[in-house]
């Protein structure tokens, strides 16, 4: 009898194959681990990190998996092998991600990112401004990489060959050119769009929005820090508190239990249920407040002669709802008094201080902060462009791939405001760039 035709022999063939299944299985999967640990715990070694995590990634992980990798693959294998040969079309597969680091869905990067050049207008911002955003935003790199993961991500920018180290060397050589030009008192280099192209990988920015598939062009909102009137007790006007968490209590938690509607109903409050652990900072309008919560930091100017910037500090842990109206958010914001408008940061004394005309809110996690943009500004007769830095964000922007959020200025009204931003466009052609 042939061997292989023997009952027992295939029984022991097939426990043997399954043993070393799986024994392939899990060593991929412990290794898959190991790159991943390696990767958060030395930020430093970043490109040798991602090559670990890349060569030793399982490839029967599925779409549902939270560290889903960037996955390459030829978009013409159902062609005769020529045909892929002489295309060479590859669509390399991003994975995007939401705030809680959970898998949203896939896209294909060619069509996000591509090859650019700047057009011949000039680049207009404030020298001093823009060095001020770059230099806090180069500082928190360097001060709180540790602390906070998600800056060491690379995001999307990962399909492009593009580390960390390089978004650092581009902060690191735009922060020396405009020390150099503003210190010989002339128009910095970096207003030049031919400097930009000779000295910069300038890449286009195409709007990936899985719910408006036709978008093409950058969505380009705008925030503001509002002045606001308000008083330091509350008042038959200004009866809408705006809340800080007291610093020996944050670690209790409490406050995530709570939605907007619960805080405002009274629980922090004489008589609530949670009167005392929490401190009131002013008290708005319920207007003042909706516009502090939306966008994040506010001047109040008090009745008692006094003014003060307060900045979001933490929220209640519950999720930004896209496209429901601001009162009925359940999401939460406690503040706390800050000495400027504050940015992005991982907790409030950490949070970058931000200008108004060069600084963006977007995408830190898919798009990354400290990222330079270019917008294209085609409204009016003299086209020119702007440039600014991803150095904020929101609940809006993770994920996002389609829009950014830009810090217009300091305003007294929504009037004065709406008369600005109307100058700027609401749709626009977008660059990234980074250091050759």
């Amino acid at each position: 009898m042939n061997i292989f035709l023997n009952p027992k022999f295939q029984i022991t063939l097939g426990i043997t194959t399954l043993l070393f299944i799986n024994i392939g299985s899990y060593h991929a999967y412990q290794n898959y681990q190991t790159a991943q640990n390696t990767r958060v715990k030395n930020p430093e070694n970043i490109q040798e990190n991602i090559e670990n995590i890349f060569s030793t990634v399982p490839t029967n992980l599925t779409e549902n998996s939270i560290n889903k990798p960037v996955i390459t693959a030829v978009a013409t294998t159902s062609q005769p092998k020529d045909k892929q040969d002489k295309n060479n079309q590859k669509t390399t597969l991003y994975s995007v991600i939401n705030e809680w680091q959970e898998y949203k869905y896939s896209v294909n990067s060619n069509q996000v990112l591509t090859p650019g050049k700047l057009p011949n207008n000039p680049i207009n911002f404030n020298q001093q401004d823009l060095l001020t955003v770059l230099t806090n935003t180069r500082k928190y790199f360097a001060e709180h990489s540790q602390e906070d993961p998600d800056v060491q991500r690379i995001g999307i920018l990962i399909t492009q060959g593009i580390t960390v180290k390089d978004i650092l060397k581009t902060l690191d050589f735009m922060i020396v050119v405009l020390q150099e030009d503003i210190g010989n008192n002339r128009v910095t280099r970096l207003q030049d769009p031919q400097f930009i192209n000779n000295n910069f990988r300038v890449i286009k920015w195409s709007a990936h929005n899985p719910e408006n598939p036709q978008q093409q062009k950058l969505r380009i909102t705008k925030y503001a820090a509002f002045i606001h009137p308000g008083s330091r007790t509350k008042t038959a006007k200004f009866n809408t508190p705006i809340y800080a968490l007291k610093d020996e209590l944050k670690q209790e938690k409490f406050y995530t239990k709570y939605t907007k509607q619960d805080v405002l109903s009274g629980i922090y409050e004489p008589g609530g249920k949670e009167f005392g652990k929490v401190k009131p900072i002013a008290y708005l309008t319920r207007n003042g407040l909706e516009a502090a919560l939306m966008q994040g930091t506010v001047l109040v100017k008090f009745t008692d002669g006094t003014q003060e910037f307060l900045n979001v500090d933490k929220n209640n842990g519950m999720s930004y709802i896209k496209g429901l109206k601001p009162t009925d958010q359940k999401r939460y914001w406690y503040f706390k008094e800050v000495d400027s408008i504050k940015g992005y940061g991982h907790k409030i004394d950490a949070k970058i201080s931000i200008k108004p005309g060069v600084t963006f809110a977007g995408d830190v996690l898919n798009i990354g902060l400290g990222r330079i943009i270019v917008i294209e500004d085609n409204q009016g007769k003299n086209k020119q462009l702007k440039m600014g830095v991803i150095a904020d964000t929101g609940g809006a922007f993770l994920p996002n791939l389609y829009q950014l959020d830009f810090l217009a200025g300091t305003f007294a009204s929504t009037r004065e405001f709406n008369r600005y931003i109307q100058k700027l466009p609401e749709y626009t052609n977008a660059y990234i760039l980074v250091k050759n």
